[in-house]
């Protein structure tokens, strides 16, 4: 498979902000629901925001608000904005794509730290 490639991630303190992106190695429009998942640890992954082909978006309630996903046809990018960030969104974040055919695709993951 090709890989999504996630960046973005870092460590910041509770109430700051990251961005972010993961590329796709095809046209987004072969994707009909675009997401990113999270992981922390001893927990399971959880959805935390998806996007369909057609523009509609959704959110776990932990982060209404809060977070916003977002798609760059130029990029071939899905984007995760991410604001007032409080310790417990600590976590590995996953990007995801599904497409016609029963194809799906992961991104390796990348490490969001909210830290003082």
């Amino acid at each position: 498979q090709v890989q999504l490639v996630e960046s973005g991630g870092g460590l910041v303190q509770p109430g700051g902000s990251l961005r972010l992106s993961c590329a796709a190695p095809e046209s987004i429009f072969n994707y009909y629901v675009m997401a990113w998942y999270r992981q922390a640890p001893g927990k399971q992954r959880e959805l935390v925001a998806s996007i369909t082909n057609g523009g509609l978006t959704n959110y776990v309630d932990s982060v209404e608000g809060r977070f916003t996903i977002s798609r760059n046809r130029a990029q071939n990018s899905v984007n995760l904005q991410m604001n007032s960030l409080k310790p417990e969104d600590t976590a590995v974040y996953y990007c995801y794509v599904a497409r016609g055919g029963g194809v799906v695709r992961w991104g390796q993951g990348t490490q969001v730290t909210v830290s003082s």
